[in-house]
C-alpha cells in the first residue's frame, strides 16, 4: 500500500494531538517495512524537518518512509486546495488525517480520520467562534466522507455514535498511551536536578501538565490548592504547559488575587524528553477536566509511580481504572479534601505501587500502531474488492 499520513502537528509543540501522531508514526516505522508511507507536512525548512521530524521519528534510514513538504498558508487552504491537488497528482491507497477530511479527494482513496474528542459540541462557550463554526460545519461532512473513524477511547467512540448517529462498525478504537520515553525508567540519565533548575521546580509540588483551555478546569485546581496552602506550606502548585490558543482567562483573574501567584509556578512548554522527570519529581498529579477524550497524562504519571487525583469522568476512569483516585467534579470541597489527604498520606509515593506500575502496561503505542495498521489493511482489502 501507499499510505499518506497528515503529520502537520509534529514539531509544532501541540501536546496531545502531536503526541498521538508522533508515537503512532514512530511505532509504525518499527513494525512495518512493507508499505510505503508518505508523511505530509506544511513545514518546509529542511533543518526543522530533520531535527524535529525525521530524526525523532526514527525514519532517517527507513526507505519506505518519506516526508513530503507542501507549502501552505493555513489549514483551510490545506484541506480545500493544497492537499487535494497533491493527492490527485500523487495518489495513495489510504490517507490518514484528524478531524477535518480534505475536500475533492477521489473516492478511490480511502480516508481515515482520528477524532480525539468532540468537546466543542458540549462546551461551545469555551471555543473561539471561528473554530466552532468550522468544526460544526465540517465535522459531520468529514465523518460521512471517512471510510474509517479512529476514536482514541471507548468513551469517544460512544460520544461519536450518540451525537452524530454514526454506525459503530465504522469506528475503530485505538487507545492512546504513554510515550516510549516514559518506559525507559532511567531516572538518573534524565539529570533531574538540571531539569528542576531549568523549569524552576520546587522540592515539593503538585503537578498539572497539559493545555490551559477552559475545559481543563484549572481555576478549580488553583482554588482548591489555595485552601490547603496554609496547612501544607511546603508545597507549591506547578502548572506546566504553554500559554497558547484558547487560554482560560479565569486563570489570570485568580492570579491577580493577593497571595495566590507567589505559590504557583508556570513552567511553559515542557520538552517531551524531560516530561518523565517532571512527573517523577512531583508528589501528586492532578487533572480536573470537565471533558477529555482519554487521559495520556494519567498514564504518564502512573509510569513514573506518581499518585494521580482526577475528576470523576468516564475517560479518566478508562485510563486510570482503580490505580488512581477520583473527586466529584461538582464539589470543590471534595477536590480540596482529597488533594490534602493524598499529600499527607504516609508513603503516598509508594502506596499502591503495583497498580501504579501495572496500569500503563494495558496501553502501548506499539499495540495501537498494530491496530492502526490492521485498519489500513482492512481498507485496502475493501478497495481491492470494489
Amino acid at each position: 500500500m501507499r499510505i499518506g499520513i497528515d503529520i502537520r502537528n509534529i514539531g509544532k509543540k501541540r501536546t496531545g494531538d502531536e503526541a498521538v501522531f508522533f508515537n503512532l508514526v514512530k511505532n509504525l516505522a518499527e513494525i512495518d517495512s512493507a508499505n510505503e508511507y508518505y508523511l505530509l507536512t506544511d513545514i518546509t525548512t529542511t533543518t526543522i524537518l530533520r531535527n524535529m521530524v525525521v530524526v525523532p521519528l526514527g525514519i532517517e534510514n527507513k526507505k519506505n518512509f518519506r516526508v513530503v513538504s507542501l507549502d501552505c498558508p493555513n489549514k483551510f487552504v490545506w484541506n480545500a486546495w493544497t492537499l487535494p491537488w497533491h493527492l490527485r497528482q500523487n495518489p495513495v491507497d489510504v490517507y490518514h488525517t484528524q478531524y477535518i477530511t480534505p475536500f475533492f479527494v477521489p473516492k478511490k482513496i480511502k480516508i481515515i480520520t482520528t477524532i480525539h474528542d468532540i468537546s466543542f459540541n458540549f462546551y461551545p462557550q469555551h471555543i473561539h467562534w471561528k473554530d466552532l463554526f468550522f468544526l460544526k460545519m465540517l465535522i459531520p461532512r468529514s465523518l460521512k466522507r471517512a471510510d474509517k473513524i479512529i476514536a482514541v477511547s471507548n468513551f469517544t467512540r460512544d460520544e461519536i455514535v450518540s451525537f452524530y448517529k454514526i454506525n459503530p462498525s465504522k469506528i475503530e478504537v485505538v487507545h492512546n498511551a504513554a510515550g516510549d520515553n516514559f518506559r525507559k525508567n532511567d531516572y538518573a540519565a534524565l539529570e533531574p536536578e538540571k531539569i528542576r533548575k531549568k523549569y524552576n521546580l520546587p522540592e515539593k509540588y503538585i503537578l498539572y501538565l497539559g493545555t490551559m483551555q477552559p475545559r481543563k478546569n484549572i481555576p478549580a485546581l488553583i482554588e482548591a490548592f489555595s485552601r490547603i496552602r496554609d496547612r501544607l506550606p511546603e508545597y507549591k502548585l506547578v502548572l506546566a504547559g504553554k500559554k497558547g490558543h484558547n487560554w482560560d482567562r479565569k486563570i489570570d483573574e485568580l492570579m491577580a488575587r493577593p497571595g495566590i501567584a507567589k505559590n504557583i509556578i508556570f513552567t511553559g512548554y515542557i520538552e517531551e524528553n524531560e516530561k518523565p522527570a517532571v512527573f517523577k519529581m512531583a508528589d501528586l498529579f492532578v487533572t480536573a477536566s470537565f471533558y477529555e477524550g482519554f487521559g495520556i497524562p494519567i498514564l504518564e504519571a502512573l509510569s513514573q509511580e506518581t499518585p494521580v487525583l482526577a475528576s470523576d469522568i468516564k475517560p479518566h476512569r478508562e485510563a486510570g481504572a482503580e490505580a488512581i483516585s477520583y473527586f466529584n467534579l461538582a464539589s470543590l470541597d471534595d477536590l480540596e479534601k482529597k488533594m490534602y489527604n493524598a499529600l499527607i498520606g504516609s508513603g503516598a509515593k509508594s502506596a499502591g505501587r503495583t497498580k501504579l506500575i501495572n496500569r500503563p502496561v494495558f496501553f502501548s503505542w506499539k499495540k495501537s500502531a498494530e491496530k492502526l495498521l490492521a485498519a489500513y489493511n482492512q481498507l485496502n482489502i475493501w478497495k481491492q474488492q470494489k
